[in-house]
């Protein structure tokens, strides 16, 4: 009864998940490089106004120096 049991619950696995394929049906490298090519990297406008804040925060109070070395 178990030997059964076992034999249908494998069948279903294998009915359900087809067998992967371990090799790549093509090389990913060059398709990387011109994804890499395609986009330039660009610093979007608030995390310059974040730094552009934080420095005339410390520029204003020098004394908060330390706390953000601290909790760096």
């Amino acid at each position: 009864m178990k030997n059964k049991q076992d034999e249908n619950f494998r069948k279903s696995l294998q009915q359900a998940m087809p067998p992967l394929q371990r090799e790549l049906q093509r090389d990913l490298w060059p398709q990387m490089l011109r994804r890499l090519e395609q986009r330039a990297p660009s610093v979007p406008w608030f995390d310059w106004a974040l730094a552009v804040l934080l420095v005339l925060g410390l520029l204003l109070s020098p004394n908060a120096i330390p706390v953000l070395l601290y909790h760096l």
